[in-house]
């Protein structure tokens, strides 16, 4: 809900011109390499820059960021290193990678990649929305011909790679659709069980609420910008890759993969084209430091994992590839240079996994570990070991967190009090609220925002309506992200300071599981996803149990006994009840829509879409006890 008179954005003050001044001083903007290399190859754009849905409704617009090419300089508001980021990821349109390999890079976050084959064309990661993808092939045909689809590939389960899959594909014909084992669990899995929270937390990773400027959005890290709310899809694989080494010849190219699980995503892989000594790096290697953890939440990701996949990348075909494209970011060009390239990603990832260890082996803390970390100089004055999408500091978080958790063995801070709790105490301790204030506006003088942001929390969570803290924890929030190298960070940065101005925005909901996502969720993941939703104090101490048929299985109709007890619900397939509340049979898109509000339980029975047997009051009540999730929780105040 809105608070008062909408407030903007203010200028850097001199504590971050003088920072971003100093930045710039270390930096090696004298390297040209990345402008020439996102440049090369150039074919065309889009006539229109702005892509719609099919109600008229903006899905990306690609001029938004065109402000990037008005000046080599920094301005005071964005660091000089994300600012020369953001205009070398400032390109849209058809790029020739090679003879026969095309990229369309910058209608969305990803790339899709372009294999022409003997008469049609190969299509790697179709985008994130079918607007953005329908667009990309257009482009592409315009200017290479009407070539049909001779198949498509998934390199990874996350959406940006598959959302557009029916613009390309639409689930008919003999077209193989190529990806690796467990794609489509992983793509259900970590875009539904905690789908609301991920999905309000990448607004403020992505900031795509921010207007595009220098004091608002500049850059994803990935790419400028994602595109935003049109229709994401998911066309089933027909062919599984499970280990590495597989081929495939398709249209008469031949292609080689490396499975890479655990990597950046739970599902990819790598794919090598040995006649055009050519290597699609999915999103394991890229022109910047990727993220072991996401600020927008996912399971973190394995350091070691990562660099020992890279590492078998060389030994596989550091030899036989002359060009590596991935599905973000631009190519890079020569067989010396492209395994070099490999390397340091290699040694990056193993550098944060090994120095993040030895400190806690040392008895460092994931914050100490975290402040102290440095690259060797030798990682660091190469543009893609920096960190403009993950950073050394949280990504050194994401491998403490992963062997030894969120508990730093400080007693104190094993059972800490709730924010709330914590904030009034803290700001009673401090002289109350006004105090707390007035020194923090010294500390803001002083240009130590860190300290600002973090004090005035405790007064912004002891009394949310406390105006005057609110606005000046903005001004602090605000001078960070003008400060931050990293686009997210900047990002989170100033999507804090704009919820703490104006309130948190109500833009109406977002589809997280679409039916290809259902459709593509096994009858137990979507019962998992129910357990989530019920609400155990609600539940209190029902007992019930309910025998549902689910017709549409693979081997048939299956039985699954539905238990509420204890404050969860337990499933057991296969399993009956010698004294069931009731039984009842659907397909198992219709439980979907019963469980997640596509359609009322009442509905759907009215319908005859399922039927119900014995006590139906039981089964409506069961219902009952789902929680919605609603999509615009508060982040920056209680």
């Amino acid at each position: 809900m809105a608070t008062g008179e909408a407030s903007g954005p203010k200028p850097a003050t001199e504590h971050t011109k003088a920072a971003n001044r100093a930045a710039r001083d270390g930096l090696p903007l004298d390297d040209r390499r990345d402008y020439e290399d996102s440049a090369r190859g150039f074919i065309g754009t889009l006539d229109d820059p702005v892509i719609r849905d099919a109600d008229g409704r903006p899905v990306i617009d690609v001029s938004a960021h065109a402000f990037l090419a008005e000046s080599d300089d920094a301005p005071d508001t964005v660091h000089p290193s994300l600012w020369r980021h953001a205009r070398v990821n400032n390109h849209h349109g058809l790029f020739e990678v090679m003879d026969g390999v095309y990229q369309v890079r910058g209608l969305d976050l990803a790339n899709v990649t372009f294999v022409e084959g003997d008469t049609g064309v190969i299509v790697i990661d179709p985008l994130s929305f079918v607007e953005t993808a329908a667009a990309a092939l257009q482009l592409y045909r315009r200017h290479r011909g009407d070539r049909p689809v001779s198949a498509m590939i998934y390199t990874h389960s996350h959406p940006d790679h598959y959302g557009g899959s029916r613009a390309i594909v639409d689930g008919g014909g003999d077209i193989p659709v190529i990806a690796p084992d467990d794609m489509l669990a992983e793509a259900a899995a970590e875009n539904v069980y905690a789908g609301t929270a991920m999905t309000r937390r990448a607004i403020y990773m992505y900031g795509p609420m921010l207007q595009p400027g220098p004091q608002g959005h500049v850059d994803a890290g990935l790419a400028n910008a994602l595109a935003n709310g049109g229709g994401s899809t998911l066309v089933p694989p027909t062919d599984l890759i499970t280990r590495t080494g597989e081929r495939r010849t398709i249209d008469g190219v031949e292609m080689v993969f490396q499975m890479a699980p655990g990597t950046e995503a739970p599902a990819e892989f790598l794919v090598h084209f040995p006649h055009r000594r050519l290597l699609c790096a999915a999103e394991d290697v890229n022109h910047l430091m990727h993220n072991l953890y996401t600020l927008r939440g996912a399971q973190v990701r394995d350091a070691a994992t990562w660099w020992k996949t890279l590492n078998e990348t060389i030994r596989l075909f550091g030899d036989d590839t002359d060009v590596i494209v991935a599905q973000h970011g631009w190519p890079r060009w020569g067989t010396d240079d492209v395994r070099e390239y490999i390397r340091d990603q290699r040694d990056l990832y193993k550098f944060i996994h090994d120095e993040t260890l030895r400190l806690a082996n040392l008895g460092g803390t994931m914050t100490e570990i975290a402040e102290q970390l440095r690259l060797p100089a030798s990682l660091d004055r190469q543009w893609y070991s920096h960190g403009y999408y993950g950073s050394l500091n949280h990504n050194a978080k994401a491998v403490y967190q992963r062997y030894l958790g969120w508990y730093d063995s400080h007693p104190a801070h094993l059972h800490a009090l709730p924010p709330t709790e914590s904030g009034r105490r803290y700001v009673e301790f401090m002289g109350g609220a006004d105090a707390v204030i007035d020194r923090a506006r010294a500390s803001f003088d002083e240009g130590d925002y860190r300290w600002v942001a973090e004090v005035l929390t405790h007064v912004v969570f002891a009394d949310p309506g406390n105006r005057e803290a609110a606005e000046l924890q903005a001004d602090a929030l605000e001078q960070l992200g003008y400060q931050a190298e990293n686009a997210t960070w900047r990002n989170e940065y100033l999507m804090a300071a704009v919820e703490l101005r104006n309130g948190v925005r109500d833009l109406g909901s977002i589809q997280l599981a679409t039916p290809d996502v259902f459709a593509a969720m096994t009858t137990e993941m979507i019962l998992d996803f129910a357990g989530i939703k019920l609400n155990a104090e609600r539940a209190g101490d029902l007992a019930a149990a309910v025998v549902w048929t689910v017709e549409d299985t693979a081997d048939g109709p299956v039985d699954y006994l539905l238990e509420v007890r204890n404050g969860v619900l337990v499933y057991t397939a296969g399993a009956r009840h010698p004294a069931a509340d009731a039984s009842a049979r659907s397909t198992k898109g219709a439980l979907a829509e019963a469980l997640f509000g596509g359609r009322p339980l009442d509905e759907l029975v009215a319908a005859s879409d399922i039927a119900i047997d014995g006590d139906a009051d039981t089964v409506a009540r069961i219902f009952g006890l789902l929680d919605d999730f609603p999509l615009w929780f508060e982040i920056i105040r209680p």
